[in-house]
């Protein structure tokens, strides 16, 4: 690269098949009809639906095996599809080679490349505007984003009616909406998925760090960095944005810290993992939970030696553990690996649900803290309803949290002290 003339630069940085990734290029099997692209911000979907677009208009394998004439363009705002999918800096006019470059008429909302073939804009804001026209090949951004999103959706699909084999290509940031899990479930639909990191190369490795270390595991970071599909149950006793609203950098001094352990039954590799989860309270009477080391598959006394030493690392006051499934086994395995840890067991008297509700409460009156991000706790508590989990799983993760917050919060005791205070 460092010897490439100023003629031969624009050639290899165009050169796409030198630089994409494979989830950048399309299916190769003959079946699909939708190409759906989900990846985080900075993931190279903007490049991935231009690169398509262009390979679509000039007939170029594997995108094509011969010129599309009619393909729309479509996104949330016109100022979004001209800015970013035509104008921006991996848009088409910035893609292609000097001498193949399309001709954009923004008057006229198109680009005209030399063969003829012809790229119209069209956006969400007017799904009307779709009602008649027709195409061979559609390239939608930022789907998730879509306002109108379901009826323009529908117009798009009805004017893809062109040539033997009419296709889509769909790049966006995912959100749990209706439209993209019947895409996901659609077997014509082909699914690339990459997350932020993945387009490394070509950001700057502050913006890396910094966007990781403020969102790294929350919600919004999983969404917007990593490109997952990040799901709650309607009947949940959590939200999405309940925990969101609830994050914290770094808990303040505590009074208490607990460690609580839900044992499994066994230690099959079939078996339920053994909930591990830590938190504290304040002493303003504010839970703060400080740590999720859930185990799977663990023998007795491995996850015994993993809560000693999460009771060790944050100096913790009590292990407070779940007796119900193995009696006292799950006590005197923990004396065993340190005899000085003081064990306070619990046994359930109720179902998960009746137990979890009063601490789902303290979280609505914002009385419970997330000192940092913990995705897999928060999956099952954003999952958890009346049923239990959808996956029909226990909750593991979800009853160490409530035995923790039960026995700082919800045991009668007396205004907390912060320690060494």
């Amino acid at each position: 690269m460092e010897t490439a003339s100023p003629e031969e630069l624009p050639i290899i940085l165009t050169a796409w098949g030198a630089w994409a990734r494979p989830d950048q290029f399309p299916a190769l099997q003959d079946d699909w009809f939708s190409w759906l692209v989900l990846g985080g911000r900075g993931a190279g979907k903007t490049r991935t639906g231009a690169e398509w677009v262009r390979g679509t208009a000039l007939g170029r394998w594997p995108f094509a095996t011969e010129a599309v004439g009619r393909i729309a363009l479509v996104g949330e705002t016109q100022a979004q599809v001209r800015d970013v999918m035509i104008e921006g800096v991996s848009g088409l006019l910035a893609i292609h080679h000097r001498w193949e470059t399309p001709i954009w008429s923004p008057s006229r909302r198109r680009l005209e490349w030399g063969n003829g073939a012809i790229a119209q804009v069209y956006t969400a804001e007017d799904p009307e505007g779709l009602r008649g026209p027709q195409f061979g090949a559609a390239w939608s951004d930022e789907l998730a984003k879509w306002p109108n999103l379901q009826e323009t959706w529908d117009m798009l699909q009805l004017g893809l009616r062109l040539g033997e084999r009419p296709r889509q290509v769909v790049t966006t940031t995912p959100r749990p909406l209706p439209l993209i899990k019947r895409l996901l479930d659609d077997p014509r639909v082909a699914v690339s998925r990459a997350a932020t990191r993945a387009n490394r190369f070509n950001l700057a490795q502050s913006f890396l760090d910094s966007v990781h270390q403020a969102y790294g595991g929350t919600r919004l970071g999983r969404q917007e960095l990593e490109g997952e599909i990040v799901e709650e149950s309607a009947d949940a006793l959590w939200s999405r944005q309940l925990i969101e609203e609830s994050r914290e950098r770094q808990a303040p001094p505590l009074a208490r810290i607990v460690v609580a352990i839900d044992p499994p039954a066994s230690s099959s590799k079939r078996a339920d993992s053994c909930g591990l989860v830590a938190a504290g309270i304040d002493r303003d009477g504010i839970g703060h939970v400080l740590a999720d080391g859930t185990l799977a598959g663990a023998k007795p006394h491995e996850w015994a030696q993993a809560a000693v030493a999460l009771y060790r690392r944050l100096e913790a006051d009590a292990l407070v553990v779940e007796v119900n499934q193995g009696g006292e086994m799950a006590s005197s395995v923990i004396r065993e690996v340190d005899p000085g840890v003081p064990v306070t067991p619990v046994r359930a008297s109720r179902g998960k649900f009746l137990r979890a509700e009063p601490v789902a409460a303290l979280y609505a009156q914002g009385r419970v803290r997330h000192a940092g991000a913990f995705p897999a706790l928060e999956d099952e508590m954003c999952d958890f309803g009346p049923t239990g989990l959808s996956s029909g799983r226990s909750p593991d993760r979800l009853d160490a949290l409530v035995w923790a917050l039960t026995h700082l919060m919800l045991a009668p005791k007396g205004r907390p002290r912060v320690r060494g205070l």
